[in-house]
């Protein structure tokens, strides 16, 4: 059994990647950031191992050294984004503060953290995945959904959150992040701030109690 906030990792059983040496892992993080960016403009069916080969001028049988095909490819950045998401929500955790000032922290840390490592995958489409794939990544989805659920039960609870729902609210939240990391990229000068500005205006401010502090 795992703790509230323990790591939980997308993974089926029987999962081994391929490759484990420095040099393979800062290669297999290329592809993968390269294979998010063209799944999160393309699709899975118009992202072809050829495309995103050609992204890092690598030959498609290159890839194959790495993922055996391009399901175990894309389940790859599926587990990747998962645990980058689930990286930046403990650190925000681990800073403290209020519950107000954690999630708005937390927003604003993933941000950044796209800005500089890649978008996180769209994880608006599951269906050609295994079943296996499914399940892990749904587990793992589900667990960080019930972090961000405390965060906002927190946030209630010390007067920094007006009350809501967090069930609701977390949902809405994570559906504000998905499109923004398929949308974000394609706009052109677009910043954290302005991202955060945006964020504020449509969601922050209305979570935020403005009778806190008492």
């Amino acid at each position: 059994m795992t703790g509230e906030d323990e790591t939980v990792t997308a993974a089926p059983d029987g999962y081994k990647p391929l490759s484990h040496s420095p040099k393979s892992a800062k290669k297999r993080d290329a592809i993968l950031r390269a294979a998010t960016e063209i799944i999160n403009i393309k699709g899975y069916a118009l992202a072809t191992m050829t495309k995103i080969g050609a992204a890092l001028d690598l030959r498609d049988a290159a890839l194959y050294y790495y993922f055996p095909n391009k399901q175990a490819l894309v389940f790859a950045c599926h587990q990747s984004s998962l645990e980058r998401f689930e990286r930046v929500l403990s650190e925000t955790n681990e800073d403290g503060g209020t519950g107000f000032e954690r999630l708005e922290r937390f927003l604003r840390a993933l941000l950044v953290e796209s800005a500089r490592n890649g978008p996180l995958l769209y994880f608006g489409d599951r269906s050609y995945l295994d079943e296996d794939q499914r399940d892990a990544i749904a587990a793992c989805s589900q667990h960080l959904t019930r972090r961000l659920e405390r965060m906002i039960q927190a946030g209630m609870a010390d007067g920094s959150i007006t009350p809501c729902e967090p069930s609701l609210v977390v949902q809405l939240l994570l559906g504000m992040l998905i499109w923004l990391a398929k949308w974000a990229p394609t706009v052109e000068g677009v910043t954290v701030d302005r991202l955060m500005a945006a964020i504020g205006v449509t969601s922050l401010n209305g979570l935020k109690n403005d009778a806190w502090p008492f």
